[in-house]
């Protein structure tokens, strides 16, 4: 009996789908952290103690730098592997609520107010009265990690969920997912930072409590820095999105999680474990321009309502619905609303778009059926790979092997 075409897309091709699900900050930030490492092992580059975030020096010679350099190295391969696969989910979820210039802010804002928070926390320790811990303000600390843990307490409460799963082992209350990860993370990894981490979920509980309101600029200001022509190439980036919601050029493909043989370069059961650390997300697709006004600048979006219990009917359902009414002999044409015209408009245009993408499907489909490809076997494989020809004759070439 045949496999299941559908299972069969080689490795290269889920990593591409899966890559090409990342925005563009995401992605670019995976990039120059992976790249940094790299060109640091090729060079033999290891004076960490000259970029790293180092409480004494950052006090006594304002090496402000530190604050920045000290989140971009890191300091092995399973370091940096490990903080950008815990990353890339995040980041992801992030920055297709926010858009990619509000989460490049957010980033920026959250390295800075992780060291000040780690500066605070080292002198105070060190020049408290009743018992001095000299070694915290002399800790030498690099890595992404800092930054991790406040996106994931910012993440755990946009999600609204009330459990959250450690590593796909057990779960445990969301308002202390973050606290256990820390307990947990320094019995199991040695030379692991305690208070980089702790000061990363303080900055992320600050900004979630609304401490960094006054930080944040309005939606004005990401819009002109959209509007730079100098930026205009990033802009014109198909994972580039707008702050207002949506991407510049069509939608971004999302990875669908695909059954893998055990051979696979990335085992299914480690990426679920790191996916685990994301909040599922319920979303309502209905917005309106009240709500639009009272949003929320900590956590802007494009109108979905988090952990939502209420089942409201889609837009194009709602369309739909109108859009019968309407074809209706017995509803007089003069008592149609000025919105109702408008909705099915909408009905009308999204009816086009579907001939139009059922048109492309059997145009491809024919051209592979031309190639020699049997019917069926190309109309399964075509659908498998979203209407993408190429996916589609990897996926057949791969059965005739």
């Amino acid at each position: 009996m045949r496999p299941n075409i559908i299972t069969e897309a080689g490795v290269s091709t889920r990593l591409n789908q899966w890559w090409g699900s990342t925005p563009f900050i995401t992605s670019g930030v995976t990039i120059i952290c992976a790249a940094i490492y790299l060109v640091c092992l090729l060079v033999g580059y290891d004076s960490y103690a000259e970029i790293c975030f180092l409480p004494s020096a950052v006090a006594s010679h304002f090496q402000v730098y530190r604050f920045y350099t000290s989140v971009l190295f890191h300091g092995s391969l399973l370091h940096v592997l490990f903080n950008m696969l815990t990353f890339v989910p995040l980041g992801t979820e992030l920055e297709r609520i926010m858009g990619s210039v509000r989460l490049l802010f957010l980033m920026f804002l959250l390295a800075t107010t992780n060291a000040i928070f780690h500066l605070i926390v080292a002198f105070l320790v060190d020049y408290n009265p009743l018992y001095h811990v000299s070694y915290l303000v002399d800790e030498c600390s690099i890595g992404f990690s800092g930054v991790i843990f406040s996106m994931i307490v910012i993440e755990t409460s946009l999600s609204g969920v009330q459990y959250r799963s450690v590593f796909g082992l057990f779960n445990v209350p969301a308002k202390w997912y973050a606290w256990i990860l820390l307990i947990l993370f320094q019995f199991l990894a040695s030379n692991v930072s305690l208070l980089g981490h702790l000061s990363g979920i303080l900055s992320g509980f600050a900004y979630t409590y609304g401490l960094f309101n006054y930080l944040l600029p309005g939606p004005s200001f990401y819009s002109s820095i959209e509007g730079l022509s100098m930026l205009s190439v990033c802009v014109r980036r198909p994972g580039f999105i707008l702050c207002t919601g949506g991407t510049t050029y069509g939608q971004l493909p999302t990875h669908s999680n695909m059954s893998t043989p055990p051979s696979a370069l990335i085992n299914a059961n480690f990426l679920r474990n790191i996916s685990s650390w994301m909040p599922s997300r319920r979303t309502s697709t209905v917005q309106t321009s009240t709500n639009q006004e009272q949003e929320d600048p900590r956590f802007p979006g494009r109108g979905r309502t988090l952990a939502s219990t209420e089942t409201e009917p889609t837009a194009r359902e709602a369309n739909a619905n109108l859009h019968a009414r309407l074809l209706d002999n017995s509803t007089p044409s003069d008592l149609l609303t000025n919105s109702q015209h408008t909705a099915a408009n909408a009905v009308r245009a999204d009816a086009t778009v579907t001939a139009d993408q059922t048109d492309t499907f059997d145009e491809e489909l024919k051209k592979l059926v031309a190639m020699g490809f049997e019917r069926t076997q190309a109309e399964v494989a075509l659908a498998a790979a979203d209407g993408d020809p190429n996916v589609a004759i990897e996926i057949l070439m791969s059965q005739q092997d």
